[in-house]
């Protein structure tokens, strides 16, 4: 009997990538993929292990997949990813459920593994996170057929204070472009219209490998790639931001006038400790370079609250800097000490429960920013890229260049003259806090 396999994804839009890698790889194997864990009798739960609320998400899945071998046909469970290239010799030894893992850096190999725990052995593969996939490995996409995410580097060399990435994901290593735009192009034939270029740290893309920031001259190159209709940009380190890449994006159709760039604070005393580039008067005046050369972007950003340090000023001129800045997009996160780096050793830590307030505050602030910019595209004529149909209320919804794939609004289309996965001109006649309505044209 061929075994069946389902394989269970935590965690960012990167370990998504290399799920869909090593099911393509199981797939060549002759392994059967399942959609439903029921079903299966191998299950790789390939993790996420930033923060805590992720490791303990991890943590129960695992749990939670490991009880189908007394109630279901489970045969063996994998576990790949983050947590397993940080705490291998943990897992191995508290959790006798697991029949084999593999590191961030050796999924590649996760046939072997599978086949290793199928027979019965405890396979344990987690070297340094060096390796870099080129797209001549199979993948299978998993994502709706006309978009996908395209990594274009790994790893990251920033040191961030807070952040545990390079300890899970090592050093930064670009892709070349060779590589990247033979992917896209694999992608665009399989119908793929929209790509979403992410790293860790995509503005740095290209100087290890060509000694200079290639960012812009890559935006391009993909923006060639017959079929392609859409290109976004996600996690733009604000320090390699270049006036370079910016007249790439205002200039190249293809480009979506997107910008994920999380500047995690606005405080120079709390940017310092995090070891983050540049202060609060880098990033007002980045932010307004970019508005004045695409004056319809839309900005995406991310802070950090609750940091070792951050005292009630800090977090009263933070809120004045959000209610300044207008961001059209804004993600708030509650600091979580991570073990093994340096912002754990900072004093003065925050409560649980001056952070939670913090993070629920700054969202009520942005909520009346969102209220407030709601409206800046009513009577506009804009492109939607139409993803499904929604019968209750008889119209089809998609998403402007202006919304990311799962994490930003929608818009609501009548008279939607496109089938799903084609872009159609909308005439945007209403505005919600985050979602949009318009008229098919």
């Amino acid at each position: 009997m061929t075994e069946r396999v389902k394989v269970v994804t935590l965690g960012c839009e990167k370990n998504l990538v290399d799920s869909e890698i090593m099911s393509g790889l199981i797939d060549a194997r002759g392994y059967q993929l399942v959609d439903q864990a029921d079903d299966a009798t191998v299950i790789i739960v390939n993790t996420c292990g930033f923060i805590d609320a992720a490791k303990e998400e991890s943590v129960n899945t695992i749990l939670d997949m490991a009880e189908l071998k007394e109630t279901g046909r489970l045969k063996a469970l994998i576990v790949s990813g983050c947590l397993t290239q940080r705490y291998k010799q943990q897992l191995m030894e508290e959790m006798p459920e697991i029949d084999g893992i593999v590191g961030t850096g050796d999924f590649h190999h996760i046939t072997d593994i599978v086949d290793e725990a199928l027979r019965g052995k405890k396979p344990a593969k987690v070297g340094n996170p060096v390796f870099d996939y080129d797209q001549k490995l199979p993948r299978l996409v998993t994502t709706p057929r006309y978009t996908a995410f395209v990594k274009i580097a790994e790893g990251c060399d920033n040191a961030c204070t807070f952040c545990s990435i390079p300890i899970m994901r090592g050093k930064f290593r670009s892709r070349s472009i060779e590589s990247i735009v033979a992917e896209v192009k694999s992608l665009a034939d399989q119908g793929v219209r929209e790509v979403s270029l992410i790293a860790q740290d995509s503005t740095n893309y290209g100087t290890d490998l060509y000694d200079k920031f290639m960012l812009p001259e890559l935006l391009n190159r993909v923006s060639e790639v017959e079929g392609i209709s859409w290109v976004r940009l996600h996690y733009a380190y604000p320090g390699f931001f270049t006036d370079e890449l910016i007249e790439a994006i205002a200039t190249n159709d293809k480009v979506c006038n997107y910008i994920d760039m999380p500047l995690q604070h606005s405080e120079d005393s709390i940017l310092k400790r995090m070891r983050r580039p540049g202060r609060q008067r880098d990033a007002r005046e980045l932010v307004s370079r970019i508005r004045a050369r695409i004056p319809d972007v839309a900005l995406r950003t991310s802070i950090i609250v609750g940091f070792p340090g951050e005292t009630d000023e800090d977090f009263n001129r933070l809120c004045d800097f959000v209610r300044d800045m207008k961001f059209d997009r804004l993600g708030v996160f509650t600091y979580s000490p991570e073990e093994d780096t340096p912002a754990v050793r900072l004093p003065d830590a925050v409560p649980d429960d001056v952070k939670e307030w913090r993070s629920t505050t700054l969202m009520e602030i942005q909520r009346e920013v969102s209220k407030e910019l709601s409206g800046k595209h009513i009577g506009k004529e804009i492109d939607v890229l139409v993803e499904r149909y929604d019968g209750r209320s008889d119209v089809y919804v998609g998403r402007s260049p202006y919304d990311a794939p799962e994490i930003d609004g929608e818009v609501f289309i009548s008279n939607c003259k496109a089938a799903i996965g084609e872009i159609q001109k909308v005439r945007i006649t209403h505005a919600y806090e985050f979602d949009m309505s318009g008229e098919g044209l």
